[in-house]
């Protein structure tokens, strides 16, 4: 069925939350070391993710994956497939079908190998986290079936980083499908963040003939729903989610199929959303500009756990900006 109900009724963390929105309890702490020059903001990681989209007979659906409460970050958050650029994905060498590099580096607001990088991530993470592959033998067409044992093996050795992307689709005798993907908007982590990530989220339809599956693992489940459910679940505080999920959720429950998603892409605003803090009397404001609804207003009350400039982390979370 495809709109599987998703709740989630696991109360409050020690995290603050608003409606179902993640919140990090050491960001007053980071956010007055920020201001006061003693935390050195992490330099965010490029990275990208995907709505896949099916339609049902209340709308389209998409397909999300919800983190493992275990995990350090947004552990219990429902987000995307997605991660982090690999540094082979701008392999000049890899097959391409769709828009030219040109014309993607216009639409995300970077050079052409950065433009690849970025495409190529999305595809590829799509295929390692969820067992779809937006590509095919030519330039008009998609593979059918990908489970199996050899692609399988494949699928591991993308997510080990033993086998490149390009590599991958080489050996397969495959071309990246660009064309199949909608560029649906740009969110970066706030400066305070100990995990930062330039993303970019992207729309695309489940190929016909293919499946997904939780094949990541850093999900403990995943689910097809349609927007309007999932924003209904944030809103009564069931599902949990970071402010770029509901956003672009919001956006997608204005679509009535899967196509019209995919068409509405080209006009949507790439324009980067970055999170802003300011002290205002005995309390910070949270504001993300355009997106008044996750307007935060935090006690401004220190902690016993004062942040230090953080390492750079490993690969990010799927749809990470908070």
């Amino acid at each position: 069925m495809a709109n599987d109900r998703a709740s989630d009724r696991t109360g409050d963390s020690a995290s603050g939350r608003a409606n179902g929105q993640w919140y990090p309890p050491e960001w007053p702490d980071r956010i007055r070391a920020l201001a006061a020059g003693t935390l050195t903001p992490v330099t965010p990681k490029r990275a990208a993710t995907v709505m896949l989209l099916k339609d049902t007979g209340d709308g389209p659906a998409v397909h999300m994956l919800r983190r493992r409460t275990s995990m350090a970050f947004a552990g219990g958050a429902y987000a995307y497939p997605g991660g982090g650029v690999d540094p082979r994905d701008d392999d000049r060498d890899i097959g391409w079908a769709g828009p030219t590099r040109a014309w993607w580096a216009d639409r995300l607001g970077v050079d052409e190998a950065g433009a690849q990088a970025i495409v190529c991530a999305a595809v590829r993470e799509t295929y390692e986290e969820a067992g779809v592959l937006l590509a095919g033998p030519t330039g008009d067409s998609v593979v059918g079936d990908t489970t199996g044992a050899d692609w399988e093996a494949d699928r591991a050795a993308l997510v080990a980083r033993e086998l490149s992307f390009a590599e991958f689709l080489d050996r397969r005798g495959l071309v990246l499908r660009s064309d199949l993907l909608g560029a649906w908007a740009r969110w970066i982590t706030p400066e305070f963040e100990s995990r930062r990530y330039d993303t970019w989220f992207f729309v695309a339809a489940l190929p016909e003939g293919q499946r997904t599956r939780n094949a990541s693992t850093e999900a403990d489940r995943t689910v097809w729903i349609t927007p309007a459910d999932a924003v209904a679940g944030y809103d009564k505080g069931e599902l949990l989610m970071m402010p770029p999920t509901v956003a672009s959720l919001r956006g997608l429950a204005e679509c009535g199929t899967a196509a019209e998603a995919l068409a509405s892409a080209p006009g949507r605003d790439m324009t980067p959303v970055l999170a802003k803090a300011r002290l205002d009397g005995g309390e910070i404001v949270l504001s993300w500009p355009g997106h008044d609804e996750f307007t935060k207003h935090v006690p401004n009350t220190p902690s016993h756990t004062a942040p230090a400039s953080p390492a750079t982390p490993s690969d990010p979370t799927p749809g990470a900006p908070a």
